[in-house]
């Protein structure tokens, strides 16, 4: 492995820690509540294994036929993360290594995860992993066309027909992707939205053990942090640019 690459890599992710945990504190929080989730679309595997090698071992992939590859060669090291648009018929590639799924977004979706629930948590049984997948819900808090996920206003509704049909499948909290900006503070008003949503729906349904937020990406993390994010979504600040 590239000496100056494992270096780079490595003094990048120290900084994102960093500010990470600066954000956490000015919000009153731990930065332990904060998981920093490693985004790997377009990253070399010489990278990503520096990144490991480094101690990051949340990893997030945006596409199945990308990840696919990966998984032997980052290693065993690596809990990975789904957090893009899924097809359901890729649905069955879960069981190969996915522990959380950031990115379910429409009730077909739902229904296909509960069908092969099952087959997903056996298959990570194998793999060693003691506990079942998480998953969490996505919406389009900015309502913005180029985005999937349910508008917030399905939100309610949603949630109580999972809970009302006994559904096998673990949905324990919401992700969103906030519009593209070079001011994260324009944002905040995302994040923030989000979090409220995420703390009614604890109120309301409480069964479902719902705390998770899974919400900032390179150029907003800190702010999300601040608005209470629990798990941030970072590619670019950590490896570099894509390829």
């Amino acid at each position: 492995m590239n000496t100056d690459c494992s270096l780079a890599v490595a003094e990048r992710l120290e900084a994102v820690r960093a500010r990470i945990a600066a954000a956490a504190r000015r919000a009153g929080r731990s930065p332990e509540e904060v998981t920093l989730v490693g985004i790997t679309k377009g990253v070399p595997v010489e990278r990503i294994r520096a990144a490991v090698d480094a101690g990051l071992v949340e990893l997030g992939e945006n596409r199945i036929q990308e990840w696919l590859p990966k998984i032997a060669a980052v290693g065993p090291a690596a809990r990975w993360h789904f957090v893009g648009h899924l097809q359901t018929n890729k649905v069955r590639y879960l069981a190969r290594g996915v522990k959380v799924l950031h990115s379910l977004d429409r009730p077909r979706l739902l229904s296909v995860l509960e069908d092969r629930w099952e087959s997903w948590c056996e298959g990570l049984r194998q793999q060693g992993c003691e506990r079942d997948p998480v998953c969490l819900l996505q919406l389009n808090v900015a309502g913005e066309d180029t985005k999937y996920g349910l508008s917030p206003e399905k939100l309610d509704v949603f949630l109580g027909k999972l809970v009302s049909s006994g559904c096998k499948v673990r949905v324990r909290g919401l992700m969103t992707i906030a519009p593209y900006t070079t001011d994260p503070e324009s944002v905040r008003p995302v994040f923030a939205r989000l979090r409220r949503l995420r703390d009614d729906a604890r109120l309301r349904y409480p069964e479902l053990g719902f705390d998770d937020l899974s919400m900032g990406m390179s150029g907003d993390f800190e702010v999300a942090v601040e608005e209470g994010a629990t798990l941030v979504r970072i590619g670019t600040a950590i490896f570099g640019p894509r390829q």
